[in-house]
């Protein structure tokens, strides 16, 4: 077997650090002993904007917040489902995470952060969020895998009842709040529901090929 090589260590405010690993042509951003992604496994990110930005329908010119760039496998997906008036913003808490996506993982970023409709904000994405009104056709989040502060304690107040109603301010009528999960959190579908988003919980798998771990992704629509 092909030993995993450690590339760079970041650090995470509030949190522990992340650490970047390469085993031959794969990549894997790990936190302590959790793998919070790996180069192999994007279905489950891809998706994340593909079933929102079919949710979203036919758009003038939308505007869509994506809450970590991770390995960025999001944002390629949004990007390729989006018109030339589209808008992405990428809030990323971690400034390594975006010299990593330019440095050793250029062949897997592929360019994506150069395209004219992206703008990337080095900011907590609760932060981004706490300062705009009504902004955002769609807010795509997986920075925990899950609706938990995994990542740093200080995320918890994302997926809270106050962290939901923020999210809510901030979309337009009909915008989507889409949370992606490892697992099931019946606990937070509560929580979505009783902020007064329209709630629809799909079961995805990790890998494009449909294979790999089921995961979650919450839809919430703004009414």
């Amino acid at each position: 077997m092909v030993p995993r090589e450690l590339i760079d260590t970041a650090p995470v405010p509030g949190g522990e650090p992340l650490r970047l690993f390469r085993r031959g042509k794969d990549h894997m951003i790990v936190l302590d002993r959790n793998e919070l992604m790996n180069s192999r496994m994007s279905g489950s990110e891809e998706a994340l904007a593909t079933m929102t930005i079919d949710r979203l329908g036919a758009r003038p010119a939308p505007h869509l917040l994506v809450g970590g760039y991770g390995m960025g496998f999001t944002l390629r997906a949004a990007l390729g489902m989006l018109g030339s008036d589209a808008t992405i913003t990428v809030a990323e808490l971690v400034p390594q995470i975006i010299d990593w996506a330019r440095g050793p993982m250029a062949d897997l970023t592929a360019g994506c952060l150069d395209d004219p409709r992206v703008t990337i904000a080095l900011q907590d994405v609760a932060e981004v969020i706490a300062t705009a009104r009504a902004t955002y056709d769609a807010i795509l989040l997986d920075v925990d895998n899950g609706p938990d502060g995994l990542v740093r304690d200080a995320n918890d107040r994302l997926y809270s009842m106050r962290g939901l109603d923020a999210a809510r301010l901030v979309l337009k009528p009909g915008g989507i709040l889409a949370v992606g999960s490892a697992g099931d959190d019946p606990a937070f579908t509560r929580r979505l529901r009783d902020s007064g988003f329209a709630v629809e919980q799909v079961a995805v798998r990790a890998r494009q090929n449909g294979k790999g771990p089921r995961h979650v992704i919450w839809f919430a629509t703004k009414s």
